[in-house]
């Protein structure tokens, strides 16, 4: 996952809005969303290489997402999978402040990365190159390949959008927010972060819809948790091969409320 906004606590009749897209090599091996044989509560994309994925949710009402921190002058080779952090928290038992406080004290062991978990307790972000486990407020976030809420142009960009489109009397269709999230808009350069990676990539990075030759945005994902308990979970996935992009949707009523 590399950008990802939601709106918490936010809007009158959805806890959490939040909408997503995943960019990653187009040779990585990836099932797109479903519910899991070994884990039928759980619904997500899988990442065939890792075993884990990039941003789920169960029908208890657990969520979790991630996103790499980009650091390429501190990569670690052999490193574990970021994305089984994803799957452990969503298959586990632990409240989002238990999981987030044990993974801590091992998090050194992994390369960057931004984990957002939540369940009818609260919500919560932890990064570990960040400041420790925030708990966090009401309101609309965003995050990309740098701390929660840095404001990166592709994170300010997307975050308004957001705003935009749930400040209306009535909610958005779906195609309104997979309009956010296909903005190839490119930011000037002198607004571009120095993450270590060059200005050319800095450039292919910087939309939030990112295509190059052999790296891209491979599938778009909204989430919406009503207040009662009704979940919907759209999947767009982007194939440079198809012409048009695949979509699944996935609706089903939480067995305990969101909040």
């Amino acid at each position: 996952m590399c950008l990802l906004v939601f709106a918490y606590k936010f809007h009158r009749d959805y806890p959490l809005v939040l909408v997503a897209n995943r960019d990653e090599y187009y040779d990585r091996p990836t099932a797109p969303a479903r519910f899991w044989e070994d884990f039928p509560h759980l619904l997500a994309g899988k990442d065939l290489k890792g075993g884990g994925t990039w941003l789920g949710v169960t029908r208890s009402g657990r969520i979790a997402a991630i996103t790499n921190y980009r650091d390429p002058r501190n990569q670690k080779t052999g490193a574990p999978s970021r994305g089984m952090l994803v799957r452990d928290f969503l298959v586990g038992g632990q409240t989002p402040l238990e999981y987030l406080e044990s993974l801590a004290q091992r998090a050194d062991q992994y390369n960057g990365f931004n984990l957002i978990v939540g369940d009818k307790e609260g919500l919560y972000w932890y990064s570990n190159r960040g400041p420790g486990i925030r708990g966090l407020e009401p309101g609309i976030h965003g995050l990309s390949n740098h701390l929660l809420d840095t404001p990166w142009p592709k994170v300010v960009r997307a975050k308004e959008a957001l705003l935009d489109l749930l400040s209306g009397d009535r909610f958005p269709a779906d195609e309104e927010f997979f309009k956010l999230l296909l903005d190839q808009t490119r930011p000037r350069d002198s607004e571009l972060p120095d993450t270590g990676v060059g200005l050319e990539w800095e450039r292919i990075l910087s939309p939030i819809f990112i295509t190059s030759p052999v790296y891209g945005t491979r599938s778009s994902t909204l989430v919406f948790m009503h207040a009662n308990g009704k979940v919907r979970f759209v999947e767009r996935s982007h194939d440079k091969e198809a012409p048009n992009p695949r979509v699944r949707e996935f609706s089903f009523t939480l067995d305990q409320g969101f909040i």
